[in-house]
Formats: C-alpha cells, structure tokens, sequence
C-alpha cells in the first residue's frame, strides 16, 4: 500500500514540473531545479519540449529584424509557437508524453542531456 502512494507522489511531482515548465521562463528554471531533486521521466520530457520551443523562440526572434516582411514573419512564428506551447500544456495536464508535431522528436534527442 505504501509503494503505490510514493508512485502516485512521484507521478504528481512529474506533473507539477511538467506544467510549471511552460509557465514562462521562469517557471522552467524552477523545474529544472525541482526536477534536479526528484528526477521524474514525465518532468524531464516536459522540460526539454519547453526548452525547445524557448530556444527555437529565441532564434526565430531574429527574424524580426528583416527589414519589411521580419514583422509579419514574426507574427507567423509567433502564433505558431503560442499553439505549440498550449500543446504542451494540455499535454502536462493530462500527464501524457507527447511530444509537439514535426519538430517534438527532435527537441527530445538535441536537449537529451536534461
């Protein structure tokens, strides 16, 4: 009875880092540092699809800086990171891994050291 209540914990504890991990920037140091404390395979999967879309946020951000189409690139990004990250959340809820479409996969082997 006892080792069902720590899975149960532990499972809850994977699923707190994994939604705080979206919660801004912020939010995902805290999870990497509460997931340091009690590695959880959900937290940890959660936190490198939230590093991905950070880092590709980051990068694409770039874009804005091309003279006449950069702003409504960015804006196209923009929306297109937004959903991502709402994919990610509901994701988190529900305590399933699921890794984004088209590039989710490759966000788990890049940041494979977390």
């Amino acid at each position: 009875m006892e080792r069902n209540s720590v899975q149960s914990t532990s499972s809850n504890e994977g699923k707190t880092v994994a939604i705080i991990s979206y919660l801004t920037l912020i939010g995902l140091i805290a999870a990497i540092i509460m997931n340091n404390k009690e590695k959880t395979s959900l937290g940890q999967f959660h936190i490198r699809q939230s590093i991905g879309i950070t880092v590709t946020g980051i990068a694409l951000g770039l874009l804005r800086f091309i003279p006449g189409i950069g702003g409504i690139i960015m804006s196209v990004v923009g929306i297109i990171l937004l959903i991502a990250l709402i994919l990610g959340l509901i994701a988190a809820f529900s305590g399933e891994k699921k890794a984004l479409p088209f590039i989710g996969e490759k966000y788990q082997q890049w940041f494979d050291m977390i």
